[in-house]
This record gives C-alpha cells, sequence and structure tokens, in this order.
C-alpha cells in the first residue's frame, strides 16, 4: 500500500512540475509569439483554467498522500530533505492558492467582460508565481534526492 501512495505522490509532483514547465518552455512563449492579445489572452486562459484544475487535484494529491506517508515517521529522525520538501512543499501550495484565488481569478473575471488590458495586467502577475513554483518544485526534489 505504501508503495502505491508513494507512487501517487509522485506521480501528482511531476504532472505538476510538467505542466509549469509546458507552460513556461512552451504554451506561453509560442501564444506570445504568435497570437495578438485578442487572441493570446482567451487562449491562455482556457489553458490555465484545465491546468488550474489539474493542479488543484496534484495539490490535494501531495498533501494527502504526503500526510499518510509521514504519519509513521518520527520526524526528529526524518532526513533533513524531507523536512526541506515539507516547507517547500506547503510554500508552493501557498503560493498556487494565491495566484489562483488572486491574479487568475481577476484575469477570468476580466475576460469574461472582455476587458484584455485588465486581463493582461492579472496574466502578467500569474507568470513570476509559476516561475517561482517551478524553482520551488525542483528546489524540493533535489532536497529529498540529495540530502538524506
Amino acid at each position: 500500500m505504501y508503495e502505491l501512495i508513494k507512487f501517487i505522490h509522485l506521480a501528482s509532483g511531476v504532472v505538476w512540475l510538467g505542466g509549469m514547465a509546458l507552460m513556461i518552455f512552451a504554451i506561453r512563449p509560442v501564444a506570445i509569439a504568435q497570437l495578438e492579445p485578442a487572441q493570446r489572452l482567451p487562449l491562455l486562459g482556457s489553458v490555465l483554467t484545465r491546468f488550474f484544475k489539474m493542479v488543484g487535484v496534484c495539490v490535494l494529491l501531495l498533501l494527502g498522500t504526503g500526510g499518510i506517508m509521514l504519519m509513521g515517521v518520527d520526524m526528529k529522525l526524518a532526513p533533513k530533505g524531507w523536512h526541506t520538501m515539507i516547507g517547500l512543499g506547503t510554500l508552493m501550495c501557498l503560493i498556487f492558492g494565491h495566484l489562483y484565488f488572486g491574479p487568475f481569478r481577476k484575469m477570468k473575471r476580466a475576460l469574461s467582460q472582455d476587458d484584455l488590458s485588465s486581463a493582461a495586467l492579472h496574466l502578467a502577475k500569474i507568470h513570476p508565481l509559476v516561475l517561482l513554483n517551478f524553482c520551488l518544485g525542483w528546489l524540493a526534489v533535489g532536497a529529498v534526492v540529495v540530502w538524506r
């Protein structure tokens, strides 16, 4: 059972990190290079809507499976990398919550009102937060692998 829980935990992290990589390095740059704001903003809004639904599920799975795996562990004996992962993972979840309930919701509202300039401002606030979470995610992975 532990192996299944660990698999779900790892798969959720892979989906979240992989999705951020796709957004940062493929979808966003191509959309900026090839589409005018009137096309780009609704497209990115729709892509982020689907992606953030997946991330929401991943966050719940990561928190749930992580909590289950830690229930039987004496944290005084746990590797430092685990402590680092817990801290970084919690920070990532908080950042995601902020960007979802803050700039993302405001961007969606602006798009529904055809206010492209306001939508662009809110979208511009999302990008650095996704970059930050992407970096924090890889730091968490590195901490668990390296800091045993």
